[in-house]
This record gives structure tokens, C-alpha cells and sequence, in this order.
């Protein structure tokens, strides 16, 4: 199994209602996509920044790349996200998970 983690930052200000569009868009996606085995928004205010953290759970790279695309590295970003995010992170991180 592999973990996907993405990273995003809004102002503080906008924070719930980008949780808002995380959960109805992004969660929304992961969780329909075959094998994906679970996703979770994280996150927290910092001062004037808040900090989001996706994290879902996948079957493996096949999967991964049924949402994100080819290059499952690269984020995947919506046109609403641009009313929030102060920068968009070219890149994901992926863990395998053992144990």
C-alpha cells in the first residue's frame, strides 16, 4: 500500500472554506477512484497561514495514477483552488507503508 501527501497553504482567514472545497472536491475524487483505500484532510492555523495536509491511501501506483495521472508525482489541482492556495507545490510525497 502507498501513502499520497499533498501540502497547501491558504490565509488563515479563508481556511474553512477551503476545507470546504477540499472535502467536497479532492475527498470526494480520492474516495471514488478504484483503488484508493481511504483520504483525510488535515490541518492548522499558523499565525495568518493555515495548512493543509491530503492524505489518502492506495493499492499501489496503478491506482495513484487512475486519479492524479501519469506522472502520479506531480499534484493535482482544481480551477478553485486558485481563489485559495497562496502557492500550488508542483509535487506530492509517497510513502510505502510495511508492516
Amino acid at each position: 500500500m502507498i501513502a499520497r501527501i499533498w501540502h497547501g497553504r491558504t490565509r488563515a482567514a479563508d481556511a474553512a472554506a477551503y476545507r470546504e472545497l477540499l472535502e467536497r472536491l479532492g475527498l470526494r475524487d480520492y474516495r471514488a477512484t478504484p483503488g484508493n483505500r481511504g483520504a483525510w484532510v488535515l490541518s492548522r492555523v499558523e499565525g495568518d497561514v493555515a495548512h493543509f495536509v491530503t492524505l489518502s491511501f492506495w493499492e499501489g501506483f496503478d491506482a495513484i495514477a487512475r486519479f492524479a495521472g501519469e506522472d502520479v508525482d506531480r499534484a493535482r489541482y482544481y480551477e478553485e483552488d486558485k481563489n485559495y492556495l497562496l502557492e500550488f507545490e508542483p509535487t506530492v510525497l509517497h510513502y510505502e507503508i510495511t508492516g
